[in-house]
């Protein structure tokens, strides 16, 4: 009778350890490099059309953990800004901001460095409203990000002239510094705070721009 118990014993350890080795394999942080994922590893910013299966994991949170490397002069945590894929991002501040009151017919542009958001508007406190779709842009962009905003509906248009052009061109980057000028004639919202003006911009940032 002991030997039995002995027996059912180490088959039910046996069983244990098998289960604890595909626990490990499926275990739910995926670590790269310095990144550990939590839940399913996906690339995309945003899963909007993706299969039945995809969309359920939205009813998880999110969760990324992100060690600083301890070598020196090691610039691999700044990886992740190229990857940003803009034209997801400009998506959804574009419906975000659709949903602000009085807000109607959004079009947005994301460079590497700003948003550009023109939108139709029927509001009576414009000044209300800009700052609005601002903090709506401010809050799915990095901090870095300048964003600007206008109620011309010609600004419309030209944001999406500016899609048309390569990002790369010298020329590109002109014809987005006149839209930006022509875009701060509308009203652009309250002033961030003591440090930065009413786009997110500090003085050292005026002072870059200047020089460019």
């Amino acid at each position: 009778m002991k030997k039995l118990s002995i027996i059912i014993g180490l088959c039910a350890l046996t069983a244990m350890t098998g289960c604890t080795k595909d626990m490990g394999k499926n275990d739910v942080y995926e670590e790269s490099g310095n990144t550990i994922n939590v839940n399913n590893k996906r690339h995309e910013l945003y899963r909007e059309g993706a299969s039945k299966d995809i969309r359920n994991t939205s009813n998880d949170y999110g969760f990324v953990r992100h060690q600083k490397s301890p070598l020196m002069n090691d610039n691999n945590t700044n990886d992740g800004y190229t990857a940003l894929d803009r034209e997801q991002v400009a998506h959804v501040i574009s419906r975000l901001s659709a949903n602000n009151p009085n807000v109607h017919d959004v079009a947005t542009l994301v460079t590497d460095r700003e948003v550009l958001v023109a939108y139709r508007t029927d509001s009576k406190d414009r000044n209300l409203t800009a700052d609005q779709v601002k903090k709506t842009a401010l809050s799915v962009v990095p901090r870095y990000y300048h964003v600007y905003v206008s109620d011309n509906k010609v600004h419309i248009r030209d944001i999406q002239n500016l899609a048309n052009l390569d990002s790369l061109s010298s020329k590109s980057r002109d014809q987005v510094n006149y839209v930006i000028k022509q875009m701060k004639k509308s009203p652009q919202g309250m002033r961030m705070n003591d440090s930065e003006d009413e786009n997110g911009l500090t003085k050292d940032d005026m002072d870059y721009n200047h020089k460019r």
